[in-house]
């Protein structure tokens, strides 16, 4: 096909009334000619461009895929959610609040980690399926924890104080929750680096931790009293963030 010339006329029809027959079918076949040579010419440069810019967008894609927040972001996330929970504690109820808080809950801890840490040695003495309701049933607790204790406002603002390193490739972000009376509370964080990024592996609240008080209840039960015996107390307290 001859390029249309810019008044709309094709190049053809410009030269065939000054030339022969002969001499036009030659000039014909040289323009064609020419044109695929600078038609392979414009496609080369055309799958250059392409593959410049795939391997320029590629990096590009594959860091917006990778989590890449950092410990103090992490908590920053939570911090957020909760307070938004407690805005708007009145009007979500204990379900609102829950369904609000669970996804924060789920990306921001690593609740299987710390599940098997609180039973420690005993974990690997439950059958598949009693694991899987031992973490089922802690997630529920874990979650309902924070919709009982973040469930109304009343200008409480976190604040963050710091990021410390610890053993074992850990980083703690220590941050204070500022009540409107009284003193504020530290709440300090450990965080892990697993395949999902950096999770909380426990919380410490005015220095007291949580996996630790965990530790000691969960497999006192457990040793003592049995295993449905332990999901029977959990359950109980999850009815009790319920009634908040």
């Amino acid at each position: 096909m001859v390029a249309p010339s810019p008044s709309g006329i094709t190049f053809g029809r410009l030269i065939r009334p000054h030339f022969g027959a002969t001499a036009y079918s030659a000039i014909s076949v040289a323009i064609k000619v020419v044109n695929m040579k600078i038609l392979r010419a414009i496609t080369s440069a055309l799958k250059f461009q392409v593959i410049a810019v795939m391997l320029l967008a590629a990096p590009v894609s594959w860091a917006e895929t990778q989590d890449t927040s950092s410990p103090e972001q992490v908590v920053n996330d939570l911090h957020e959610s909760l307070i938004k929970a407690m805005r708007e504690g009145p009007k979500l109820g204990y379900e609102g609040r829950y369904e609000l808080l669970a996804p924060v809950i789920d990306r921001t801890h690593d609740l299987d980690f710390i599940a098997r840490t609180t039973l420690g040695a005993n974990w690997t003495q439950l059958d598949a399926e009693q694991q899987r309701t031992f973490k089922d049933i802690f997630r529920k607790l874990s979650i309902g924890t924070y919709v009982g204790w973040f469930r109304s406002y009343e200008g409480e603002r976190f604040e963050f104080i710091e990021q410390q390193s610890m053993p074992r490739d850990q980083i703690m972000v220590r941050s204070k929750l500022f009540l409107p009376t009284g003193e504020p509370v530290r709440f300090d964080y450990i965080l892990r680096n697993g395949k999902d990024g950096w999770r909380i592996v426990n919380v410490l609240a005015d220095g007291v931790s949580d996996l630790a008080l965990k530790r000691v209840e969960y497999r006192a039960i457990l040793q003592r009293d049995g295993f449905a015996t332990l999901i029977d107390m959990l359950k109980k307290k999850i009815i009790l963030t319920e009634q908040g």
